[in-house]
């Protein structure tokens, strides 16, 4: 099965994203992520969902989601024209002995120290999956106290937009 990233442009009202996330549950679609936020007009936000699946289960969710009355346009994004990431915040255990290993490994996947302690350290990170994934991967060793993760958001690449003719 292969990840697809769809882009939706929704009117912002209260309890689109409700009635979005429930045509998946309802329909047995899975989420593999999903992040939601405003665009630069205040009335619109951009949903976007990362699922697993063919072009055939694709096509079946953008017609399942024209149904909802607030959704205004839908983009299947394409890996090569877009821009995907995901932010992670990861709590470390960390040593004196260890700290510094665990920071040379935060600076070379160009992440942040966003907090410390004395027995811990956090880390920010911002990237694709497999950026993501490997950075967990190196750290883990370490001892991995909390992590918390966003869902996907992206954007295409170059004068490709998604926008709302008004």
């Amino acid at each position: 099965m292969e990840k697809y990233t769809l882009s939706v442009l929704v009117e912002n009202n209260a309890g689109v994203l409700s009635r979005v996330v429930g045509l998946f549950s309802r329909r047995g679609f899975n989420i593999h992520s999903l992040s939601v936020g405003p665009t630069s007009d205040e009335l619109i936000s951009r949903i976007t969902i990362e699922v697993k699946g063919d072009e055939k289960l694709i096509e079946q969710i953008s017609k399942q989601l024209f149904k909802i009355m607030e959704v205004i346009k839908i983009k299947t994004l394409k890996e090569s024209d877009s821009v995907k990431r995901g932010l992670v915040l990861v709590k470390i255990k960390a040593t004196p002995k260890t700290r510094s290993e665990i920071i040379e490994i935060i600076n070379v996947f160009r992440a942040k120290v966003v907090d410390i302690s004395s027995s811990t350290l956090m880390a920010e990170l911002t990237g694709n999956d497999n950026k993501i994934n490997a950075f967990i991967d190196m750290v883990e060793q370490y001892g991995i106290e909390e992590i918390a993760r966003t869902g996907l958001t992206a954007l295409e690449r170059g004068t490709n937009t998604l926008k709302c003719d008004k």
